[in-house]
């Protein structure tokens, strides 16, 4: 038996201190004159990018010893573990380059992977909405939810209204050109930007139609965000086919893809 289904509200009740645990530690960094390095990819990293992966992996291999984990930093340090039907993906600072901009639009991510689904999300924007921050959780099967300086309250996504979509874009990623031809045809009544996986839960709320991704990803930069898409009633559609996005891809990179609300 899954540990989703069998209790996946405990589960979530288990990782909702654990990842504003993270997220205190990256607020702490985020308040001093913290320093940048390059990965081997050429991608920017802080010290909180490591750090708040350290208190996830802690917190995990209490929570569910057993079940891999598979990381950022973690990988690109060349620890990869073997995943079969279910790992956890784990984003501790999704939004790096926000992180440095200091924006505030950057995330936490927690996903459970099952059979190639994401079937468990947490996303906590930790400075974005107040002191508490911004969490977004869901689980299939039990719902979405958002949890913030108003409350918890459960998420759906909405239909599109008559005016036309709602378009949510990379801010640090975006390529116009592409963008632009995957719209073309489509009723747009405003496009915006957005930093990090807060796009896919933007969809998730209702905020937004619409988040096409024309460029690379990895599998823990969504994964989290669109498990609760998905609780919300959403999809996340590769763009060449047009079926739903799978997780424990070699090399846990992802496809063009199109993350709508229906």
């Amino acid at each position: 038996m899954s540990i989703a289904t069998a209790d996946a509200a405990g589960l979530l009740s288990q990782l909702t201190p654990l990842i504003r645990d993270a997220g205190k530690v990256i607020m702490d960094i985020y308040a001093t004159d913290f320093d940048v390095t390059k990965k081997g990819d050429e991608s920017p990293v802080t010290q909180a990018d490591q750090k708040a992966e350290d208190v996830i992996l802690a917190g995990l291999a209490k929570i569910a010893p057993g079940v891999p984990v598979v990381a950022e930093e973690a990988v690109a340090a060349g620890k990869i573990p073997d995943v079969s039907d279910r790992f956890f993906l784990v984003d501790p600072l999704d939004g790096t380059k926000e992180f440095i901009s200091r924006n505030g639009e950057f995330t936490v991510n927690i996903a459970l992977i099952e059979n190639g689904k994401p079937v468990l999300g947490l996303v906590f924007a930790p400075a974005v909405g107040g002191a508490a921050g911004r969490l977004f959780t869901g689980a299939a099967g039990l719902g979405a939810w958002l949890e913030d300086a108003e409350g918890k309250r459960e998420i759906k996504t909405r239909a599109v209204p008559a005016e036309g979509l709602t378009v949510v874009a990379s801010r640090s990623h975006g390529d116009e050109t592409a963008l632009d031809a995957f719209l073309n045809g489509r009723a747009v009544a405003s496009r915006t930007n957005a930093g990090s996986s807060l796009k896919l839960c933007l969809v998730a709320a209702g905020e937004a139609d619409l988040y096409p991704r024309l460029g690379r990803t990895m599998e823990w930069d969504i994964a989290a965000g669109d498990a609760v898409l998905r609780a919300a009633g959403g999809r996340v559609t590769v763009v060449a086919d047009g079926a739903d996005l799978r997780y424990g891809k070699p090399g846990f990179d992802n496809p063009h893809f199109a993350a709508s609300g229906a």
